[in-house]
C-alpha cells in the first residue's frame, strides 16, 4: 500500500466517481442508508443516552460495511443488507476488536467536541430551532453559529478517522498507526479534500437552503421538505459512495479478489 498525492481538482473527481458508483446500484445503496438511518433513530428513541454512544461505538465498523458494499459493487458482486455488518464478521476477531476500539476513541472525541461546542453557543436559544416556538433572528443566528463552529471542531476528528477503519479492517494496521496514516493521507492531499469539502457543503447545505428560501418566498413552505428531503438522502448516498473513491484515490492498493474495474467515471 502506497500513499498517492493528488491535485486539488481530484476533489471534484471523487464526487463524480461517487455518483458513478451510486448509479451502478442505487437501490442497494439507498437500502443500506435507510437501514442505517432507521437503526440510528430507533436507538436514539428507545435508549437516548446509551444509544448515542452505541452508535458512535459501532460507526467505524458500519463504515467498513458500507465501503465493502462499494468494493463489491465495483467487482460486480451482489450487495444486500448483510453488507452493512461486514465490518463485524468478515475480517476476523482482531479486526472487529480494533474497529470497536476505534469506535470507543471516536465516541469520546465526538462527546468532547460536543461538550466544547455547548460552551460556545446559547443552548436555550438554539433549542427553539427544534421546538414548536416561532423562529427568531437570534435562534437562526445561533443555529448557523453552531453549524459553523461544530464543523470546525469536528474537522480534526474527521481527518483522523477518514481512512482509519479501512486501514484497520482491510490492511491489518494497528489502531494508532491507522489514525496517524489517515491524518497524513488527508494532510498530504489537503487541497483536494478542501475542494471536496466545499463541494459537499454546497450540495448538502447551500442547495437545500436555496430550495427552502425559494418556496418560502412563494408561500409554499410545505412543499420544500417534499423536495429537499429526498434530495438530501440521494446526496448522502452519493457522498458515502465517494468516500470509497477517496480511499482508492489516496492509496495505491492491490485490487480485491474479483475486482476488475475501478470507480473511474
Amino acid at each position: 500500500m502506497q500513499l498517492i498525492e493528488v491535485p486539488a481538482k481530484q476533489g471534484y473527481v471523487w464526487l463524480r466517481q461517487g455518483a458513478w458508483l451510486f448509479r451502478k446500484n442505487p437501490i442497494g445503496f439507498l437500502l443500506l442508508l435507510f437501514i442505517y438511518l432507521f437503526a440510528v433513530n430507533l436507538l436514539m428513541l428507545l435508549v437516548p443516552p446509551i444509544g448515542v454512544f452505541a452508535i458512535l461505538l459501532v460507526n467505524p465498523a458500519i463504515f467498513v460495511g458500507f465501503m465493502s458494499a462499494c468494493r463489491d459493487t465495483v467487482a460486480g458482486k451482489r450487495v444486500g443488507p448483510a453488507s452493512l455488518i461486514a465490518g463485524f464478521r468478515a475480517y476476523g476477531k482482531d479486526a472487529m476488536r480494533s474497529l470497536l476500539k476505534l469506535g470507543g476513541i471516536y465516541g469520546v472525541l465526538v462527546l468532547v467536541v460536543s461538550g466544547v461546542l455547548m460552551t460556545m453557543v446559547d443552548v436555550d436559544t438554539l433549542m427553539t430551532v427544534v421546538s414548536d416556538k416561532p423562529l427568531t433572528a437570534d435562534a437562526i443566528r445561533e443555529f448557523y453559529l453552531a453549524m459553523v463552529m461544530g464543523s470546525v471542531l469536528y474537522i480534526p476528528v474527521a481527518v483522523l478517522f477518514w481512512f482509519a477503519p479501512l486501514l484497520v479492517a482491510w490492511h491489518g494496521i494497528p489502531v494508532g498507526k491507522a489514525l496517524f496514516f489517515s491524518w497524513m493521507a488527508v494532510w498530504r492531499n489537503r487541497a483536494a479534500f478542501i475542494a471536496y469539502g466545499v463541494l459537499v457543503a454546497i450540495l448538502l447545505i447551500a442547495v437545500p437552503l436555496f430550495i427552502d428560501a425559494l418556496f418560502a418566498s412563494s408561500g409554499a413552505n410545505n412543499i420544500a421538505p417534499i423536495i429537499a428531503t429526498p434530495y438530501r438522502i440521494l446526496v448522502m448516498a452519493v457522498l458515502y459512495c465517494s468516500f470509497y473513491a477517496t480511499y482508492r484515490g489516496c492509496f495505491n492498493v492491490t485490487q480485491a479478489a474479483g475486482q476488475t474495474t475501478d470507480t473511474t467515471a
